[in-house]
This record gives C-alpha cells, structure tokens and sequence, in this order.
C-alpha cells in the first residue's frame, strides 16, 4: 500500500509540473504579441517647395529639383519626390541634411542627387506624430565653374553652325530676354553651338549643361569633340517638345571624360524636322556649361 501511495504523488507532481509549463509559455507568447501591437508612433518632415538661391554671375534661379534625397543624424532616411511628407522614427533634437535630387537627363528612371548644389543642413525639433515644416534654400557649390548663356548682354557665347539653314533671333517677354528660331517653308535644319571649351576637367568629373526651353519639336543635345585633326559629333540626347517652358539637366560627363587628348569640346543644340508641311520652333534661355 505503501508504494501505490508513493507512484499517485508521482503522478500528481508530475501533472502539476505539465500544467505550470505551459502556463508559463502561454504567458510568454501573450507578452510576445503585446508587444507586438505597441508601434512606435512617427515624427513628419514635411517639404512643400525647394528654392535656388543664385549670385548674379550664377545666372538665374530657376531650377528643376524634382526630389529630396534625406539624412536624420546622419543616417540614410530615404529619397521623396517633391512636395513630401515624411514619417520618422526619431524624436526630439536631430540634424537633417538635405540634397536636391534632378532626373538625369530629364528621365524619370535616371534621378539622382544633382553634383553642383550644396546639401542643405538645419537643425530642427521633432514631436512623435506632429510635423516639421521645411523650406530647404540650394545654393551652387562654391568651387563649380558656371558658364552662363542668358540673353541679357549685348552679344552672344552661342552660334549657328554651318549645318543650320536660320538664324536664332533674341526675343523678349515680360523683362526676359530668351532665343527663339523658327523652321518654315523648306528649312529643315536649326543648329547652334556653345564656344569652344578647353581643358574641361575628366577622370569622371562631372560636367552638366542647364537649359531652359519649350519647343513644338522633338531636339537632339550633343556635344562637338574637336581633335588635332578630326571633329567627333557625340547625339546625347533628344529631348521631347514642351508647349510650357521646362528646365532640364544634361549628363556631359562621360563623354568629356572619354574624349582624350581632345583639342577642345564644345556642346550644341539641334532641332531637325522631316515634314515641312508645318512650321516647328524652339525657344531656350539661361543655358549653363558646369564643371
């Protein structure tokens, strides 16, 4: 009788070393999926509009930023396009820097932050689920080299070339002054070029051309490679009509880098139509060769 009594403990002992696990595990799964539900609640940056802040010898502040890539106290929080309204999981004091992001090439694919402006730095305040209003201001970088074509002198840096049939002719709007060449009755052919560049830097340096335009024509932007004893044309890219006036931003850096022992590089803009049953016409203003 003894030992029966001794095997039931056993058992009772054991059932209530069953029942206490899984009371416990139950316990640590519930707290597992509390803690699970408590999200951290956000801080917002919020940017409505960038601006451009130029000197005169800049040429103008007109811009296409068209992004915002973000760093929060250093640490990579992402690229917005513009207006954005960013969530954050950071609070209190923080120190964000800014750099204005452009399409490459006016391509949507190709954004990237633009190499000649500066990152815009602030030191802001940040509230969990309450927004930070910025207004980032870009300045260009203080060592570019800024080329500026705007119309507003008394001659002109830019050209026809031999292969165009007309003229540009300067025109005004308001207290601007812009070019503007129109292809009608046979003329099938406008083209103008920069002056010749010398020793523009390579080694994957970046050069850039700024042009603000509106066409009824699809135009091609390339560059002319002069060598001792031969000229290279380079087509970068053709660039879709606009009835409104657009601001785009040209790559030129690969093909200068590759263009060795090159005696000088000058940057052209042509328009070439098929059909001249319709008159086409561009306009372009504040073209900038940076390097």
């Amino acid at each position: 009788m003894q030992k029966t009594k001794l095997k039931n403990t056993q058992q009772f002992v054991n059932i209530k070393a069953v029942f206490a696990f899984f009371f416990i595990l139950s316990f640590i799964f519930t707290s597992c999926d509390k803690n699970e539900d408590i999200q951290e609640i956000p801080s917002y940056i919020t940017i409505t509009d960038v601006t451009l802040n130029a000197t005169t010898i800049q040429g103008s502040n007109t811009h296409n930023i068209t992004d915002v890539w973000l760093y929060v106290n250093d640490q990579n929080r992402g690229t917005y396009p513009l207006p954005a309204h960013i969530p954050i999981l950071e609070k209190d004091s923080a120190t964000i820097k800014i750099f204005a992001g452009i399409m490459d090439n006016g391509i949507s694919a190709t954004r990237l932050p633009y190499s000649f402006y500066k990152m815009y730095e602030e030191n802001i305040f940040l509230v969990p689920d309450s927004s930070v209003n910025i207004s980032p201001v870009f300045k260009y970088k203080t060592g570019a080299t800024i080329e500026v074509e705007n119309f507003e002198g008394v001659g002109t840096d830019i050209d026809t070339t031999l292969k165009s049939q007309i003229d540009f002719q300067i025109k005004t709007e308001g207290a601007n002054h812009f070019a503007e060449a129109i292809l009608e009755n046979d003329n099938k052919t406008f083209e103008v070029a920069t002056k010749d560049f010398i020793n523009l830097p390579q080694v994957a340096s970046p050069v850039y051309m700024e042009l603000e335009y509106k066409s009824s024509h699809q135009f091609t932007i390339g560059a002319y490679v002069n060598y001792p004893f031969a000229v290279s044309q380079h087509p970068l890219v053709n660039v879709t009509a606009k009835e409104e006036w657009n601001k785009i931003y040209i790559n030129m850096t690969s093909t200068v880098s590759s263009a060795i022992n090159n005696s000088s590089i000058k940057f052209y803009i042509n328009m070439n139509r098929a059909d001249t049953t319709e008159q086409s016409w561009i306009k372009f203003d504040n073209l900038k060769i940076i390097y």
